[in-house]
């Protein structure tokens, strides 16, 4: 992780202004987040609700897409994730990211982390660490117990917000009602309401999935921002960020020290030749020829082997180039180190950086010391941190003082005392007299019931259904006789059976016993005209109105109702 790259200002905040952080993300990075959010929710969601139109279980639909919720927060926390460290990646890169990131966390955040309140902030600790078992848990305690609180309120507030957009934009569609139709729209979505209409329950579906996908990408990201303020707190990123800053500085202000001192070093005289001036006019002998020979041998072998030195500047780069190439015969070494070294001369020949194993050679470092520094880093207390508290304890504490109350206030105590050990016996006593005094009473009632219970039920009354009257062969003339004799509900009864009649012949459905009105509907649309479709609705929805809202249609619509009937079903006038 290079903290350095960090796109935001890391400082200690409280934890609001950490879920405020994590919302502004979300604001910058808005493309790249509900891109791939409604590519892959909005297919689902027209699938599942499509399915659950088939089943006729439309309330279905809309609890799965709310369960499955954390499988879908991956994608803004694929994102911030990554952007927060100036990596934004496309669509298509977080589309196909959601394929396996982080799907071994899927089921325990489908099943017993689901209603968990601080799903938001546990999740970037799951998905972003990657622990396992007891590490996992001891990460989501340090990083989780102190904003607990904090992150159950954010899951409260997204909720009501949600719910505040649901209602918001249902009852904003009544704002283009006009006002003189207002009351009968409102007696009509009531009714549709009561009658659980598909269209209602399909609207709502849409409604709860639009405000999801609004506030749950937020709600993720103020989770993550919780996540990052806390990780700042406890690894103190903010410090480490400014040592590193003012390592960079002091390095780029040391190159111009270090580059005039070996300037320096390079213009002031050789030593050695300082002290062979004054023998300069004597002939050298064999002897002393012969130690210089053998000492410029000895600094070329001293400068051969120095010739692999690394820079300080460039030790942590494992890939950076090797410097000028070195004769194999100018290195004393082992055969192994000969091998490795004739394979990083070759590399460099070829121009390419070596790899690990060219450089290093078979043999591979333990890891037991990582190991045993990782093991230590848990370890830390402050990763788990523990508050211990010292007071000042007297060596020969003060024995209490026994206070003895005054004489009238312990004679009440015995006699409160006397009440509650005699006292008991004394009310189950009189509860027993009670009941022994008046069981003439109500002994006989209780032999009275058990009497009547023991008493054989009546016969069950009986009687034969009332066949349906048959339809009458002129329906129109029928229906105004019903009419103008003041029966106008009976009219439009019969005029609702009479078309219920006539869709199922043309649709060539069959209809359950009892049918309603709603599944009279759903089974109109097989009719393959749509005047058909269209006529049967209206039917219905005045036979709704006269049966349950008691709203009777004028003489003028009944009329004209009448002949559309009549000419759509082609019924005998």
């Amino acid at each position: 992780m290079k903290i350095e790259s960090l796109t935001v200002a890391l400082r200690p905040r409280t934890a609001w202004e950490a879920v405020e952080l994590g919302t502004a993300l979300t604001r910058r990075h808005a493309a790249a987040i509900w891109k791939p959010y409604l590519l892959l929710t909005l297919p689902l969601f027209v699938a599942v609700n499509a399915a659950g139109w088939a089943l006729d279980k439309l309330w279905l639909a809309a609890l799965l897409m709310w369960w499955i919720k954390p499988v879908f927060d991956r994608i803004p926390l694929y994102v911030l994730s990554r952007a927060v460290f100036g990596d934004v990646p496309s669509t298509g890169q977080t589309v196909r990211a959601q394929l396996r990131w982080g799907a071994r966390w899927a089921l325990p955040y489908l099943t017993w982390r689901r209603l968990s309140p601080a799903r938001s902030l546990y999740l970037p600790v799951d998905l972003l660490e990657g622990g396992r078992g007891a590490e996992a848990r001891q990460r989501r305690t340090a990083l989780g117990a102190p904003v607990y609180g904090v992150a159950a309120l954010l899951t409260l507030v997204c909720f009501h917000f949600e719910g505040a957009l649901y209602l918001g934009i249902a009852a904003g569609a009544a704002m283009f009602i006009p006002a003189e139709y207002l009351s009968e729209s409102a007696q009509g979505i009531w009714q549709a309401l009561l009658a659980e209409a598909t269209w209602v329950q399909l609207a709502g579906n849409i409604l709860a999935w639009a405000a999801t996908c609004l506030i749950e990408p937020f709600y993720v990201g103020a989770g993550f921002g919780l996540y990052l303020n806390r990780r700042t707190e406890i690894e103190a990123w903010d410090i480490e960020i400014v040592f590193r800053r003012l390592r960079a500085r002091l390095s780029a202000a040391s190159a111009p020290l270090l580059l005039a001192l070996c300037f320096g070093l390079g213009v002031l005289p050789d030593a050695s030749a300082q002290q062979a001036a004054p023998s300069a006019p004597t002939a050298p002998s064999a002897e002393a020829n012969a130690m210089d020979d053998a000492a410029v041998v000895e600094d070329a072998t001293d400068a051969s082997t120095e010739e692999f030195v690394e820079d300080e500047d460039t030790a942590s780069s494992i890939g950076a180039p090797l410097r000028d190439p070195v004769r194999p015969d100018d290195v004393e070494a082992s055969e192994d180190d000969e091998r490795a070294l004739n394979k990083a001369i070759a590399a460099k020949e070829a121009q390419a950086p070596p790899t690990l194993g060219e450089v290093f050679g078979d043999a591979r470092a333990e890891d037991a010391g990582l190991r045993k520094a990782v093991e230590q880093a848990y370890q830390d207390p402050t990763v788990a941190p523990k508050r211990k508290v010292s007071t000042w304890k007297s060596r020969k504490p003060d024995k209490p003082s026994e206070l003895k109350p005054p004489p009238a206030l312990e004679g009440l105590g015995v006699v409160l005392a006397l009440l509650g050990k005699y006292g008991l016996w004394l009310l189950l006593g009189t509860l027993a007299l009670l009941i022994v005094v008046t069981a003439p009473r109500w002994l006989r009632w209780l032999r009275d019931s058990a009497r009547a219970e023991q008493r054989e039920p009546k016969p069950v009354q009986t009687s034969a259904v009332v066949e349906v009257e048959p339809l009458p062969d002129d329906i129109p003339t029928a229906a105004r006789r019903l009419w103008q004799s003041g029966r106008q509900r009976d009219a439009l009864a019969l005029l609702y059976r009479a078309s219920v009649e006539a869709m199922v012949a043309r649709a060539q459905v069959v209809l359950v016993p009892g049918a309603t009105e709603a599944e009279c509907l759903r089974a109109s649309r097989k009719m393959p005209l749509a005047e058909d479709r269209e006529v049967f609705a209206s039917t219905v929805r005045t036979w709704q109105y006269a049966a349950y809202a008691q709203r009777l249609p004028a003489l003028d619509e009944f009329d004209a109702l009448l002949r559309t009937l009549s000419q759509r079903f082609g019924w005998a006038a």
